[in-house]
């Protein structure tokens, strides 16, 4: 006996099931906050904007709970105290509107069906309003705009056909009542929560606008970072390979240059040699690997500190008031330093050229205490004028901190009271290169 498989099912199963899952949904929309009891505007940067909210329903509370009371007592004949709990249990709850207003719905909501049956007993006159009073449509009006503003599209759709459902359903209570306030609530509140959810959602985009743009900014800096250090890296490479050629011509001529080397040593320099054949092709592997695509590696020698008087000479003529004072015993400065010395002194001036056109800069670089000091201080523009360049790519203070960090030095940046700018470098020098240092001991 063969049985054939289960088919779809029929079209109405699955619109129950589904009309099921929606009113679920609908329930734990209603029934669950969708936002923590933070108050509205917690994370406003002014404190009167936090307090704002507070005020606010401060002063909703104030104001139904007697006008409630009072309409009650005098157009509905309600008792005094009936009115008054009535009254307060309508208007109370306003003060929850700041941080928890769907808790705040819970309450008012059941007080104002009550209100309405108590007020349809009272016999009242066919032109006083119904289901809702004034004061009670008004309020709920209030509560309906913070639900907007703090619930989900799902919650607020949820609260609007509850209270329209109540509305009918009370009015089919009273169908001849002239003054049928029912529809008037239907109406306003659903404008009301069009507006609240339009603002609401329009926070949201422009907070997640925000945070993205932090995330692009910061995602910007770290490739900006990385960019350096790969700039850095690509101009050292021909510092590095100098130092290996060296090593590699040293120890392929030793055996030439120096007789009688035994053949241990002769073996032990051609070790040498190849060790320093072998870690030179490494490093061109590596360097294009850090070349970007399309990119060509520079063919001019890398310039130092024998080329300042022709970088702040450039500068001038391209109308930069700079001065240059280079110290004449700089002694012997190591390549690294040499060449972040140079980077760093070209990119302040260029900073002072794209922000302060016109500023006069002075230029100085000394040697003192084992360590290289490089000094770039400008002063203000001398007339007010647009930067050349309004929004930098933030490359040249990252590329002085990578090559400071990079020689083991230091950098201090910042403006000045006069409106200028200092940049300041401290970068160590090798003992036995540094021309204060004394000789070293020849004693044995």
């Amino acid at each position: 006996m063969s049985t054939s498989p289960a088919g779809p099912p029929p079209p109405a199963d699955g619109l129950v099931s589904a009309a099921r899952r929606n009113l679920r949904e609908l329930a734990h929309g209603l029934s669950h906050a969708s936002h923590p009891s933070t108050p509205l505007l917690a994370g406003a940067p002014k404190p009167w904007q936090r307090m704002l909210p507070y005020v606010v329903v401060l002063a909703l509370t104030a104001t139904f709970i007697p006008v409630t009371i009072n309409v009650l007592t005098t157009q509905y004949d309600v008792p005094g105290a009936l009115a008054g709990a009535l009254g307060v249990a309508q208007a109370a709850p306003l003060l929850m509107l700041a941080h928890r207003p769907l808790q705040a719905w819970w309450i008012i909501f059941p007080a104002d069906i009550a209100g309405a049956l108590v007020v349809l007993a009272r016999s009242t006159g066919p032109d006083a309003l119904w289901p809702w009073t004034a004061p009670a449509l008004i309020a709920y009006l209030f509560l309906l705009l913070a639900l907007g503003l703090r619930e989900t599209r799902r919650t607020v759709v949820g609260v609007w056909v509850v209270t329209a459902a109540a509305g009918a359903a009370l009015h089919l209570i009273a169908p001849d009542h002239a003054a049928d306030s029912a529809l008037l609530l239907s109406i306003l509140g659903a404008v009301v929560l069009v507006i609240g959810a339009a603002v609401r959602e329009r926070g949201e985009a422009t907070r997640r606008l925000a945070e993205q743009e932090t995330i692009s900014e910061a995602e910007r800096a770290q490739r900006t970072l990385l960019e350096e250090r790969t700039r850095i890296a690509r101009e050292l490479h021909d510092v590095v390979a100098h130092h290996m050629s060296v090593i590699t011509v040293q120890a392929d001529s030793a055996p030439y240059r120096i007789s009688g080397l035994s053949e241990p040593a002769q073996e032990e320099f051609a070790s040498i040699a190849a060790a320093a054949r072998e870690s030179l092709g490494e490093m061109r592997r590596l360097l294009s690997v850090l070349r970007s695509d399309g990119t060509e590696g520079d063919r001019a020698p890398q310039p130092g500190l024998d080329r300042l008087q022709q970088l702040v000479e450039a500068t001038v003529r391209a109308g930069l008031p700079a001065e240059l004072s280079l110290a004449a015993e700089l002694g012997e400065v190591p390549p690294a330093v040499d060449l972040s010395a140079y980077r760093i002194v070209q990119e302040a001036l260029a900073n002072v050229v794209r922000h302060a056109p016109g500023a006069r800069t002075q230029v100085s670089v000394r040697a003192a205490a084992g360590h290289l000091n490089v000094l770039v201080v400008n002063g203000p523009a001398p007339k007010p004028a647009a930067p050349l360049e309004s929004a930098g790519t933030g490359h040249g203070l990252v590329g002085m901190r990578e090559r400071v960090r990079l020689t083991g030095g230091t950098l201090d940046t910042g403006p000045l009271p006069d409106g200028g700018f200092r940049v300041a470098t401290r970068m160590p020098l090798p003992p036995a290169m540094s021309p204060s240092a004394p000789p070293p001991s020849e004693d044995l």
